[in-house]
């Protein structure tokens, strides 16, 4: 029997391409090859529980497919998007009358799995501890964010990767020879084109098929599939860019990381790809912004009003200007001296505010804008600093009177922290030196 292919002439050329068993399955490797992981416990018929994480079209479903007819098991699928846990018990049902009447076990295949809630995702797991059914869910968003934890300890998580060059190339060499495909026309491809079509797939080949099955329907039998066809097919195919989802979060981390690590080529580059997925940049300006601050900091404080100019720019005149404004702001910053000192002052500040809750202001520190606020000594004994030596009044105290003063910002030795951290340090001895003493409540 055919578990994919009911009516050849109706569907798709992805789904008459897919694969009758596990030898024709493509990309992957890293999981099915002989004496990897997946394929050993498939071989030694270890089937279990499982999850499959990865991109869009690189052979989520058809390999859960190919497993439960590798194994001789019955398959049953429902859709998070579509499904609720009426149809999980409808499964549950039917996964046991396959177990009473034939032997067979049964997988239930869950796609988007990440879209159902906890409670549905609990609804699963009495199954799968007891062996009614095999769960393998398929979700393009990290598990360990969108899956609950014991859902994820009864089941393998399978990372699936992008289908690399060798694997698109295969999967189009299929279309163009195999009867089911288009091997009836007998079209061809050249590598340019290919080329084409694999920098629009990004890795996704489902949309590699969609494509070429698209670009068929234009040239004519025994002809080429050209440059100037696809041309005109393709317009601006956008590469992969889920705004919200796992490769956003992945690319800004890469941007982010690259200013950090003071690489502007990097950084240009994870900028560049964000625009070409369709990120909106101002969104990338405002981040941007956060860099100025957490990783630069006072090393090089032009660096936040170089930043928020760039994102002023970007409001102000859009696409292209803005955007190379925006660039110009990311190389500043990888190239500028790094201190993290504001940043990592202030989230311990916080902390530490939390901890020792509401701690009263001393009295010394007080505004005493009336006649009652100064006779119950608000502001005695406050020192102006303007009138100070140095407008340092040495050996002040600023903090609540039960805490003792931290050192929160330690300037690191770059930029213009340097020079800050100097005279941190001066005014440092200057208080050692003062003959006033700590406050005492």
């Amino acid at each position: 029997m055919d578990l994919f292919r009911s009516d050849p002439v109706a569907q798709p050329l992805a789904a008459r391409l897919r694969p009758a068993n596990l030898d024709e399955y493509v990309g992957q490797e890293h999981l099915l090859a002989r004496g990897k992981p997946l394929r050993e416990a498939l071989e030694q018929g270890a089937l279990h529980s499982m999850i499959f994480w990865g991109p869009p079209g690189v052979g989520k479903t058809t390999l859960a497919r190919l497993l439960a007819q590798f194994c001789d098991a019955h398959f049953e699928t429902v859709s998070a998007v579509l499904a609720g846990v009426k149809e999980i018990r409808h499964a549950v049902e039917i996964a046991k009358q396959q177990a009473g009447q034939y032997g067979r076990r049964t997988i239930l295949f869950v796609d988007e799995v990440h879209r159902f809630n906890k409670s549905q995702q609990d609804a699963f797991l009495p199954y799968v501890e007891d062996g009614t059914l095999i769960f393998i869910g398929a979700t393009t968003e990290n598990p360990s964010f969108e899956l609950n934890n014991a859902l994820l300890s009864r089941a393998r998580v399978y990372v699936l990767k992008s289908l690399d060059e060798a694997a698109l190339r295969k999967l189009v060499n299929r279309a163009l020879s195999e009867e089911r495909g288009l091997g009836k026309r007998q079209l061809h491809v050249g590598d340019e084109a290919f080329q084409m079509l694999m920098a629009a797939a990004d890795g996704d080949g489902r949309r590699m098929l969609n494509f070429l099955e698209n670009a068929s329907d234009l040239a004519e039998d025994g002809g080429e599939i050209g440059v100037e066809l696809l041309q005109s097919l393709l317009g601006d195919s956008r590469r992969r860019f889920d705004k919200g989802g796992e490769a956003f979060y992945d690319q800004i981390s890469a941007l982010h990381k690259s200013v950090r690590g003071s690489n502007p080529n990097g950084a240009l580059y994870w900028f560049a790809r964000m625009l070409d997925g369709g990120c909106d940049p101002l969104y990338i300006a405002r981040r941007v912004v956060r860099m100025a601050s957490e990783d630069i900091g006072n090393a090089d404080p032009r660096a936040l009003s170089l930043c928020l100019a760039a994102w002023d720019v970007q409001e102000r005149l859009g696409s292209p200007e803005g955007e190379l404004a925006v660039a110009q702001a990311i190389t500043y910053l990888a190239c500028a001296p790094k201190s993290n000192a504001v940043y990592m002052g202030f989230k311990t500040a916080l902390r530490e505010a939390g901890e020792h809750g509401s701690l009263e202001v001393p009295l010394h520190l007080r505004n005493a804008p009336t006649k009652l606020m100064k006779q119950l000594g608000y502001g005695d004994e406050y020192r102006y600093a303007h009138d100070e030596p140095d407008a340092y009044a040495a050996g002040e105290d600023y903090f609540p009177d039960n805490l003792e003063p931290r050192p929160y910002y330690q300037p690191v030795p770059r930029g213009l922290e340097l020079k800050i951290g100097e005279k941190l340090k001066h005014l440092a001895e200057l208080d050692r030196k003062s003959p006033r003493q700590r406050r005492k409540s």
